[in-house]
Parts: C-alpha cells; structure tokens; sequence
C-alpha cells in the first residue's frame, strides 16, 4: 500500500525537469483511456454474449478510476459513475442513478474517517449543510423517478444537459486555494463555522472560517433536489459553493464535500431502494471498487496537485455528457 501510495503521490506533485510534463501527459492519457474503454467497447452491448460476472469485473475496474479521481476532485463518484455507465453500457438509467446514490454513498464512508483524521474534513461546516441537502434530496429522488416512468429519454437528456452546465462551471470557476474571508458573518459565527488545518505540503497551520452562509445553505436546497433527480450525489456542487461563494479553502471545502455525502446520499438512496430501483449486480462491485479508490484518493490527498485531476474530470464529463444527450435521442 505504501509504495503505490508514494508511486501515486509522484505522478501529481510537479518537479523542475522535463521528464514531469511528458511523464504526465502519459498519465493523463492512460488514466483516460482507461477509464473510458470498458464504456466504448461495450456501449449497447446487451446482446454481448458475456457471462454474468464479466460485468462485474468491468465495473470494479471502472469504478476503481472513479473513485480515486472523484475524492481528489471533491465531486463524489456518482457524477463520473451515473454520466458513464448510463452512457455507455447497457443498464436502464433508473438502476444506474440508484447505484450512483449508493456508490457516493460508499465513496464517502470510505474516505471520512481519513479525512477527519487529518482535520480537512470538517464536522461543523459538513452538518448544516448535508442535512439541508439530504432533506430536497427525497423530493429530487420522487420527481426523478416519475419522470423515468414517463419517458425514460427525460431523464438521460437531461442529464446529459445537466452534465454540460458542470463541465461549463468547473471550466469558468476559479478555485481559490487559500479565499480571502476577512470576518466571518454572524451566522457562521452562532454555528461555529470555523476551524484550522495544518497544509500538507507546507506545515504550516491555516485558520478558516465562512462568509455568506445563508446564501451558500440557500444554494444546497437546489443541490439536493438535483443530486436526487440525477443519482449523481452532491460532490459536484458542494466544492464551488463552499470554497467560492462561502470562502472555505480548498482542500477543506473538498474534504467537507466528500464527508458530507455520506449525509445527503442516504436518505435519497432510500427512495431508490423502496421502489425496487436497485440491482446488486450494479451495486456490489460497482460500491467495492469506488471504496477501494476512495481510500486511496483520501491518503494522497493532501498532498496532491488538483490541476492534473481536474482537467481530466471536465474531459471525461464532457464526453459522458454529449453521449447522453445522443443515447436520449436514440443515437
């Protein structure tokens, strides 16, 4: 363990010599390609004369890349798995957003307990907003699955449409690693929304606290409607509202993001689980292999460069989301 852990480590922190670029485009490149050729190759592949298990072996694979990538991006599994798999492999949309719940789910479980540990993960910034998140998360989850029985092309296009408008808004925010919050407003200050962590990279000890608090709890009633309609978690919003709109650094506002799922996850998952929207032949190996990357994803956290993952995460969003508009349209 720790010698992938160092191995994987090197590959993100940047070194003054030539090798480095090379040596991570390489990366990038395989990593994707990885990543995307399960869904490529199988893509409308029921008629595949393939034994039950092969499938499950394709998703652990796959799942493993998303779950080490999801926790280093701060945007939670589901939002690389639900795009991908209802994309480009053969299952109907209600069992991938059900497994897309559980495996943010599975991915957040895996990852608190380090991150609580290192103290990036904080418990009073997370409990507000997860709980606002997971109570609009049951009614996302209702109109999800009713508009699935309408017209199951209602929710791949819109998802697809939905995964355009993050891959827009990742490419336009700008992340601040360290947001300028001169005082913290009263709300933060009655809910104690501040703490500190000591940066991994310098050792140095970094005070924090929030601003705008009531706008960024007003934005999370928005995220859980959208992560229970879509299956996706939260991840991919709980980032820039924590770190742009209320000013928490970076990596806090990425290891709150990942905790918090653990939160808004379950009680949408609920709905999904009620309503027979749940195959374990999805879920098992799908939930092991996004633990397993998440564990790993948690470790070389602090210490790792998000410029890499995040390009990476836009381009394959960006293809998963043009493929579900297409497969909507029966293309």
């Amino acid at each position: 363990m720790n010698i992938s852990i160092n191995i994987s480590s090197s590959i993100f922190q940047p070194e003054n010599n030539p090798k480095y670029n090379l040596r991570s485009k390489f990366t990038f490149l395989s990593l994707l390609l990885f990543l995307l050729i399960p869904g490529l190759v199988f893509a409308g592949g029921s008629d595949l004369d393939m034994p039950w298990w092969g499938w499950g072996i394709i998703l652990f694979l796959t799942t493993f890349i998303i779950g080490l990538f999801g926790v280093l991006a701060g945007i939670g599994g589901g939002v690389l798995f639900v795009p991908l798999v209802s994309s480009f492999f053969p299952f109907h949309i209600d069992f991938v957003r059900g497994a897309g719940l559980l495996i943010a789910l599975g991915s957040s479980l895996a990852a608190a307990p380090t991150l609580l540990k290192k103290d990036l993960a904080s418990l009073k910034l997370a409990i507000p907003v997860a709980l606002i998140a997971s109570a609009f998360s049951i009614v996302g989850a209702m109109i999800g699955l009713w508009l699935s029985s309408v017209n199951p092309a209602f929710i791949q296009g819109s998802l697809g449409v939905l995964i355009l408008m993050i891959v827009v808004i990742m490419l336009m925010a700008k992340s601040s690693i360290y947001p300028v919050v001169k005082e913290g407003d009263y709300l933060a200050g009655l809910l104690g929304l501040s703490g500190t962590y000591k940066e991994g990279a310098t050792g140095k000890e970094v005070r924090w606290t929030v601003h705008r608090t009531a706008i960024g709890l007003f934005c999370f009633v928005l995220v859980g409607v959208l992560a229970g309609m879509f299956g996706l978690g939260a991840g991919w919003a709980n980032v820039p509202i924590l770190n742009l709109l209320m000013g928490a650094p970076l990596k806090i506002a990425v290891a709150t993001s990942s905790f918090s799922l653990s939160i808004t996850d379950t009680t949408a998952a609920w709905v999904y689980l009620n309503k027979g929207a749940v195959l374990p032949i999805i879920v098992v190996p799908s939930i092991m292999g996004i633990m397993a990357g998440a564990n790993i994803g948690a470790r070389i956290l602090p210490r790792v460069k998000p410029t890499l993952i995040r390009k990476m995460v836009i381009i394959v969003l960006l293809l998963a989301g043009v493929r579900s508009i297409l497969k909507a349209f029966g293309i």
